[in-house]
């Protein structure tokens, strides 16, 4: 079965890139499709084509694709997907992005900088995008650059109810690796029940992917710390951050993040650092080379398969996450 049909002939199809085959596959299976036929190849010069191989005239359309490496090709290939299921006359399009490409970009730092994370929200209105849908947004004010709706999911329900089974609750503090996660760390750490520290930190505007850990400020010495972020790239703030964390005392450090991005040298760093466990989710494609020991991938497929059937339904996104928005 391809497609859901409702009274009133409202129509659900879901429609995946080749990022991440596996994520799409499962989000079909909990959704309760198959995904759509497509047909994407590459012509010689780097060139993407896309065509759908059934109809999808005054469909509900979802199209699933995983931002990963190389990042432009799959951001084209998804702007692609949309436009093509605009000219069929699709009824209404949700490009669903698990992780936001160029999501960091969203403000300018210093004069003559782009605001990229604004670009791609302008790029898939023009394609002909109705709704956006993404998990763990690098800020929320993102949400503020697509003119339509856009649904913010969050990972953390799918990492507490990990973490709530493995830890000392009454011997943990969650950690935010700077004062930007902040606010994310403080959900946690009401949900959890726990103290709450952060890190200051300093970053050198000039180079890319460099810090600096200057303070360790809240409760730490003596317990387990769980490092919070949105995603590891190169893993510098996060194994600074595990550094900092035992020289002022704690017994064991543990990072939880949404989007493994794993950039060079990411998986070395980890792989030797003092992190004991490394859990992350399943938005982003992981390689066999890109997984160790230490590392816990949990799927996100069932939160988005709840988004997307809430969202066919006209049902409450907000409700999968008890108020939070």
């Amino acid at each position: 079965m391809t497609s859901i049909k409702q009274p009133g002939e409202k129509n659900l199809m879901l429609f995946s890139g080749r990022a991440h085959p596996e994520l799409a596959d499962e989000v079909a299976e909990h959704v309760g499709v198959s995904l759509t036929p497509t047909k994407l190849i590459d012509f010689a010069n780097g060139e993407i084509y896309a065509r759908y191989l059934e109809s999808v005239r005054g469909c509900d359309a979802f199209v699933i694709q995983s931002h990963t490496g190389p990042i432009n090709k799959w951001i084209m290939e998804q702007l692609i997907m949309v436009d093509a299921l605009k000219r069929a006359s699709a009824k209404r399009i949700t490009v669903v992005m698990p992780f936001f490409g160029y999501a960091r970009q969203d403000k300018k730092g210093r004069g003559r900088e782009p605001i990229t994370a604004r670009l791609m929200a302008d790029m898939f209105k023009t394609a002909g995008a109705d709704r956006l849908m993404s998990i763990d947004l690098h800020t929320s004010q993102i949400q503020g650059f697509f003119d339509g709706p856009v649904d913010h999911l969050f990972a953390m329900p799918v990492l507490e109810s990990y973490l709530k089974n493995k830890l000392d609750l009454e011997n943990t503090t969650v950690v935010s690796p700077d004062t930007g996660r902040v606010r994310l760390s403080e959900r946690w750490a009401d949900t959890l029940g726990t103290p709450l520290a952060f890190i200051h930190k300093r970053r050198d505007l000039d180079v890319a992917n460099q810090v600096k850990v200057s303070e360790v400020v809240g409760r730490v010495r003596g317990r387990t710390c769980v490092l919070i972020d949105d995603m590891i790239d190169t893993a510098g703030t996060i194994c600074k951050a595990a550094d900092a964390l035992y020289e002022q005392g704690a017994t064991d450090v543990i990072t939880a993040a949404t989007h493994a991005v794993f950039s060079d040298p990411a998986v070395d760093r980890l792989k030797n650092s003092r992190i004991s466990e490394v859990i992350v989710t399943n938005t982003l494609p992981l390689s066999q080379a890109g997984r160790f020991d230490k590392l816990t991938v949990l799927s996100i497929a069932p939160l988005i398969a709840r988004a997307i059937t809430e969202v066919f339904q006209d049902g409450s996104v907000t409700s999968l996450f008890e108020g939070d928005t």
